[in-house]
């Protein structure tokens, strides 16, 4: 839930600016990009969150990957290689004064989440064996 700023009229305006974005960015990523070098791995990438600077200049794109870890690099690069297009599309599509440059970081929340899980679901298993013998 966003915090309410400003003068009480709901959202924040860069809150819904940075919301618009990350909704755009993941229509564009999941139905427009074409770079080889990543589309397949696309279906596995989601954006977390997007944080946009005052002025608007600048995006922070936060995204995690349900792909192999060894993907992660190569997911980054053609990420930033695609900057510019997705850049080039915003403005067709946010209606902002300026787009702002992406610049993407990888969220690890999600997977350091998975692997909280299966370290507490081990633990479970490993208790009921103990309760079980």
């Amino acid at each position: 839930m966003a915090t309410r700023r400003g003068s009480g009229q709901g959202y924040a305006r860069s809150d819904r600016v940075a919301e618009q974005i990350r909704r755009e960015l993941a229509d564009l990523l999941r139905f427009h990009l074409k770079d080889l070098r990543i589309a397949p791995k696309l279906t596995l990438v989601t954006l977390t969150a997007v944080e946009v600077t005052a002025d608007y200049a600048h995006a922070k794109v936060f995204y995690t990957s349900l792909a192999d870890p060894s993907a992660n690099e190569l997911i980054a690069e053609g990420l930033q290689h695609s900057a510019s297009f997705l850049r080039r599309e915003l403005g067709r599509r946010v209606r902002i004064h300026h787009i702002p440059e992406l610049h993407f970081v990888f969220d690890p929340s999600v997977q350091e989440g998975s692997r909280l899980s299966k370290l507490i679901d081990e633990a479970v298993e490993s208790d009921k064996k103990l309760h079980d013998d």
